[in-house]
């Protein structure tokens, strides 16, 4: 049995993870915490979630159960996944993180302390999208000059970054399979007389509406033909499945900083 502790377990995402734990047969919920002023801290994990009495009450920050589990699954927010992958790193404990929004600091502090841990960071769990970032790269890649590139991402409206973690990933694999700098390329709105698109762009174009839980298109425009590549994510759990993998994939790793590409053994 893998040991795991959740990370914000009384969110949409951490309650869920818990909930398909419990579903295996090789990993169990060794820990749970919350932020210190969120109601669920001192419950009982399985009363809050609605699932029956478990024994297991929720804590207050990682410190308190970190010594309890062997992975950590965090769906959090990237300032509080990075204040949780400090604590694991001192504590030699791998991690698995989906939150997303990470700066350009944040992200070298990560690489830094993956050099004391094993850790999966992935903007996307979905086996589904992690397969997509290959598929795109090498259309791109064969596909040369002559194709427009135009990303599209559509979620709920209570999602608070844009573009997503996905849309960002998506658009850095595709700048470094036509060797562009995304910086340089990359065009995140449209607006008023605005010239004639540069064929060199990446665009990235942000939607929010209702509960779509994502959907990502790729779009390659040439001359008379287009081809679409789309995604669409119709439940949470695929994120949750493939974060149960990662976890899986991460404990016994040497340490470093790894994503789905990895655990999925799609990297050439």
């Amino acid at each position: 049995m893998i040991k795991t502790i959740i990370a914000g377990v009384g969110g949409r995402m951490g309650g869920r993870i818990v909930q398909l734990i419990h579903e295996t047969q090789d990993m169990t919920v060794a820990g749970a915490f919350e932020k210190a002023d969120h109601p669920a801290v001192n419950k009982d994990l399985g009363e809050w979630l609605g699932s029956g009495k478990t024994g297991l009450l929720i804590a207050s920050n990682l410190k308190e159960v970190i010594d309890q589990g062997e992975v950590i699954i965090d769906f959090t927010f990237h300032t509080a996944s990075l204040e949780h992958l400090r604590l694991a790193a001192a504590k030699k404990k791998p991690m698995v993180i989906g939150s997303t929004g990470f700066t350009s600091g944040e992200m070298e502090e990560i690489k830094r302390l993956c050099q004391s841990v094993p850790c999966i960071l992935a903007p996307n769990m979905s086996v589904g999208v992690n397969v997509m970032f290959k598929v795109v790269s090498d259309v791109a890649r064969t596909l040369g000059e002559g194709f427009d590139i135009e990303i599209l991402e559509v979620h709920h409206n209570l999602k608070k970054d844009a573009p997503s973690g996905t849309a960002m990933k998506l658009a850095q694999v595709l700048a470094q399979a036509r060797s562009q700098d995304l910086d340089q390329v990359a065009v995140y709105e449209r607006k008023g007389i605005i010239g004639e698109r540069k064929p060199e762009e990446i665009g990235i174009q942000t939607l929010r509406a209702g509960d779509i839980i994502g959907e990502h298109t790729v779009l390659f425009g040439g001359l008379g033909e287009r081809i679409e590549i789309i995604h669409r994510a119709q439940s949470r759990d695929i994120l949750v499945r493939g974060a149960l993998r990662a976890a899986r994939w991460v404990v016994g790793q040497k340490n470093g900083l790894y994503d789905m590409q990895d655990v999925l053994g799609l990297k050439s």
